[in-house]
């Protein structure tokens, strides 16, 4: 089938869960036999007609913009999707959703998907006319896609009894870590030593938490509760500056507190696979990718008791009260003065995650959402094994 997928930024991955979902799918539908259109954003990426077996990159113009850039990116590729033969529109995100009546209008025979990723109206960066229309695109994303997929159970439940619809649960997914990968010194770039530090690995915006994060540390740090481990932030602003200049200050008199910038491959390889434990407090949540992808390093997560976090910490990791700095410490003490459960924990939730949320199993459900879409006239294409 010729599928698209809009509302991402772009691949490769730079930075970014839906991006990352995006790519992970889209490389297992190509080798599968599919034809897999990404539409990339012009500041993101570039076009490559072979990414990978089956996979193309277009880039598409956009208006580079908080407000701007994820709609009109959204609005010109479908256009160029529904102008191109695409059988199957894939939106990702209630934002871009909002053009998901477009290809119902103006192209009946296109096929029209859509992934609610998170309420991202409760996102604190935006404003009240941008969190009104990105109400207005949950409803849509539940209302005239053929089918809505949602990546945790929490949304599947806020959807179907919210929009009255019924959606389709299937999570975010890992890939296990390959056993080595070489690196050229990250540790010794940002002064750190294996299990030495806690890391939080995150777009650095307002809702993410890393403000409790810091303080939290900082705290602890005055009453001599850290030891030696150091503080690391992996990540970058997402039209956020005003918001890292205001942590970068909270941690500005602490060597101890390290701000990577963006990284990925190796480098945050690396980073995932000597910290001591991983923390996520935010306060808004799809089913994180990062805490995926930290257990399946084998790594403690803690993170905020938001349900979409408890879906799967639940069991194999360490909650706190949401935006609670206090009860924060005292899980972060918990942790720190308890290494040989958080070894323990950390394996568990490796086991945990490559069984139940692995991409492979990921990418042959949303094979099976767009093969139900299919005439039944058409003759059945092979399903992703």
């Amino acid at each position: 089938m010729r599928i698209a997928m809009i509302g991402q930024k772009g691949i490769p991955t730079k930075f970014g869960g839906i991006e990352r979902h995006v790519e992970s799918l889209a490389v297992r539908l190509g080798s599968a036999g599919h034809q897999v259109t990404v539409y990339t954003r012009a500041w993101y990426g570039r076009s490559n007609p072979d990414f990978s077996v089956g996979v193309r990159s277009v880039v598409m113009p956009t208006l580079r913009t908080k407000n701007l850039d994820a709609i009109v990116h959204t609005f010109v590729s479908t256009l160029h999707a529904i102008f191109t033969r695409t059988e199957v529109i894939h939106y990702h995100g209630v934002g871009p959703s909002l053009m998901s009546w477009l290809p119902r209008l103006l192209a009946p025979r296109v096929k029209v998907v859509s992934t609610f990723h998170c309420i991202d109206r409760k996102h604190q960066k935006w404003g009240l006319f941008a969190r009104l229309m990105l109400r207005i695109g949950e409803r849509f994303a539940c209302t005239f896609p053929h089918r809505t997929v949602v990546v945790s159970k929490t949304l599947q439940s806020y959807c179907d009894n919210l929009y009255r619809n019924r959606t389709e649960y299937i999570p975010n997914g890992i890939t296990e870590p390959e056993a080595v990968v070489e690196d050229e010194g990250t540790l010794e770039r940002f002064g750190l030593k294996p299990n030495g530090y806690l890391l939080m690995v995150s777009r650095l915006v307002r809702h993410k938490g890393a403000h409790y994060l810091i303080e939290a540390y900082e705290n602890l740090k005055k009453r001599g509760l850290v030891g030696d481990l150091k503080l690391v932030f992996v990540g970058d602003s997402a039209f956020t500056d005003d918001y890292v200049a205001e942590i970068k200050k909270m941690a500005s008199d602490d060597s101890d507190i390290v701000f990577t910038g963006s990284l990925q491959g190796a480098p945050l390889d690396r980073l995932f696979r000597n910290s001591y434990a991983f923390v996520l407090p935010s306060e808004s949540e799809g089913l994180p990718i990062v805490i995926l992808e930290a257990m399946s390093y084998g790594k403690t997560v803690l993170a905020s008791d938001i349900p979409e976090n408890v879906e799967v910490t639940r069991t194999h990791g360490v909650s706190f009260r949401n935006a609670d700095v206090r009860d924060l410490e005292e899980k972060l003490v918990f942790l720190i003065t308890n290494p040989q459960l958080v070894a323990r924990k950390g394996a568990g939730a490796k086991e945990f995650v490559i069984e139940n949320y692995h991409w492979d199993d990921v990418a042959r459900a949303v094979d099976g959402v767009y093969r139900s879409l299919r005439p039944q006239t058409e003759p059945a294409e092979e399903p992703v094994v």
